[in-house]
């Protein structure tokens, strides 16, 4: 076979060499050690909790050394594409702070742009260059065509594999494979040319030389050392559109940009020994590779199944409707990648997460639990240590997007709400009340009189004519100029007068001997003020409602029984 005439048969109007390329992506001027990592999302629909995952620790591993982490859009399945899926992504991607140094970016008029020296970052834009790696195969003997009339290609898709396979008695699919990758082979100059002249479609496949009996060790970032069976498969490089596949798009464009790490789910496994085989072929320098493992959650039953896009965050979209912080979805995931994380965070409660000293050591071979419950609690902590104007800038926005009524609520008064907020916020053991945006609502509601109800019951073993006197003692004495120990010495001794016990020690000590305690007493008062059993520090929420509004409420309540 003449395979410099057939690769000028293939590729005519192919004039570089991959030298020329090369030359124009020259090595990158690092710091030794740094690393370059990318995050390469097809645009096919919303952004899978998932892939925050590959994101996050190739942004890890590329900020902690000094190196370049980059945004590749992999848009050469035109079929799967979904319109503005790929704005989404950046937009998404943004919202949860991963920061990208270079790669496909949201310019000012909307459109994706590229920004660094690398590009295009978007595979759709990047045909030319697949095509001179792929001719220079073919000028090897490395990569051959296989064409397809209309006709034979509706015919192939039609055979029943499964059925042909059972009649001409073949042990496997694989000798299926075997047999017609023979075929294929099998072709001349001449019949190339007339199927060229045909205008016929081809697609080009690699030429493989391995021996599926014999095993290629190689190295996992997270697994350890690896034996996988040689690749023996004539795998796809073009489509007879001329796009390439993942397969050989991602080896050249991960040698070109620099790339030194590939993060990537564990479904790729399968596919490393064609990805050896092809830096191989290609004679780049392979990056070192992470197949983490897939995000499994627990079904009715208790048994673990993967997090699939239809469940319930799984689409990170998903968090912004239900109020997560984007800082608490973060949080969680570091606590899930690595396991010293939480150990880590309670030495340096007041460092971000980004300060964490990542470690590909400490992540979880057999794959991490999804748990709503565990994200609740890594949000309420994250959110307890966030500033009064923090947690009120973001509520608010929260709200006017998902409830504008309470939204503008908020808006009316930013200082009232922020004072809200501001309760219990700070010291060694801040108040832990939200775990999402959408909680505030429920907590902060009685503070306006538009959203104020009782909706707690007072219990029946207390009489009514206790709780009338104590609200009246209450509401005699009430001075909102008090300072709390006043206020509360009050409280006490309206409890005295009632026969209740002001101290508490007296109370445990006997209990019989009063008909309640002062917390009972307090507890009249809160239902009455805000609606509820449980709420902030009362002092703190009289002295924002202001006396007109907590002395309303309690005649209201007084009226009510």
């Amino acid at each position: 076979m003449d395979y410099e005439l057939l690769a000028e048969l293939l590729f005519p109007q192919v004039m570089e060499t991959p030298a020329d390329v090369e030359a124009e992506y020259p090595p990158r001027d690092l710091p030794e050690g740094a690393k370059v990592t990318r995050f390469a999302p097809s645009p096919t629909g919303f952004v899978h909790f998932g892939g925050l995952f590959p994101a996050t620790i190739a942004e890890r591993l590329a900020h902690q050394s000094g190196g370049v982490f980059y945004l590749r859009i992999e848009d050469t399945d035109a079929k799967r594409e979904v319109e503005g899926a790929a704005e989404g992504l950046i937009r998404t991607l943004a919202r949860y702070g991963v920061r990208f140094d270079e790669g496909a970016a949201i310019g000012e008029s909307g459109t994706i742009v590229d920004r660094g020296a690398y590009g295009p970052y978007r595979q759709s834009q990047r045909a030319a260059i697949y095509h001179v790696f792929a001719k220079q195969l073919v000028r090897e003997g490395k990569a051959y065509p296989v064409f397809t009339t209309r006709e034979e290609l509706e015919a192939l898709n039609a055979t029943d594999k499964k059925a042909e396979i059972k009649a001409r008695d073949w042990e496997n699919e694989q000798d299926f494979r075997r047999e017609e990758q023979q075929k294929q082979r099998q072709f001349t100059i001449e019949e190339v040319q007339a199927r060229l002249a045909a205008g016929d479609p081809f697609v080009l496949r690699l030429l493989a030389d391995g021996d599926p009996e014999k095993k290629t060790p190689v190295t996992d970032l997270v697994r350890g050392k690896l034996e996988i069976p040689e690749n023996d498969e004539d795998f796809v490089l073009l489509k007879s559109d001329g796009i390439p596949t993942y397969h050989f798009a991602h080896a050249v464009d991960d040698h070109l940009m620099g790339t030194t790490h590939v993060i990537r789910g564990e479904e790729w496994l399968p596919s490393l020994a064609k990805h050896i085989m092809l830096f191989r072929y290609l004679g780049f320098r392979m990056p070192k590779y992470m197949h983490i493992s897939q995000i499994m959650r627990l079904d009715e039953n208790g048994n673990k199944k993967k997090l699939s896009k239809r469940d319930m965050g799984a689409n990170l979209d998903d968090y912004s409707r239900m109020g997560y912080a984007p800082a608490c979805v973060c949080e969680y995931i570091m606590t899930l990648l690595n396991s010293n994380y939480e150990e880590w965070h309670a030495q340096n409660p007041e460092k971000p997460y980004t300060d964490f000293p990542f470690n590909i050591k400490k992540m979880s071979v057999s794959g991490c639990l999804f748990d709503f419950d565990k994200l609740n609690d890594v949000s309420k902590n994250v959110i307890s240590r966030m500033s009064a104007e923090e947690v009120c800038a973001q509520v608010t926005e929260w709200a006017l997007a998902n409830d504008p009524d309470f939204g503008a609520l908020l808006a009316r008064n930013a200082d009232y709400a922020t004072a809200i907020f501001a309760i219990g916020r700070g010291g060694k053991k801040p108040r832990k009340d939200l775990a999402t945006w959408a909680d505030a609502k429920g907590y902060m509601g009685f503070f306006y009189d538009e959203l104020f109800r009782v909706e707690d019951a007072y219990d029946e073993k207390f009489p009514k004519s206790d709780i009338r006197a104590a609200l009246s003692a209450f509401l005699d004495t009430y001075d909102p100029a008090d300072e709390m120990p006043v206020w509360f010495d009050k409280i006490k001794a309206v409890a005295d007068k009632l026969g209740y016990a002001s101290d508490m020690k007296a109370y445990k000590a006997d209990p019989e001997a009063y008909r309640g305690n002062v917390a009972d007493v307090s507890m009249f008062l809160r239902v009455a003020v805000t609606g509820k059993l449980n709420s902030p520090d009362m002092y703190a929420v009289m002295q924002i409602l202001g006396a007109d509004r907590v002395g309303a409420r309690i005649k209201a309540m007084l009226q009510s029984l």
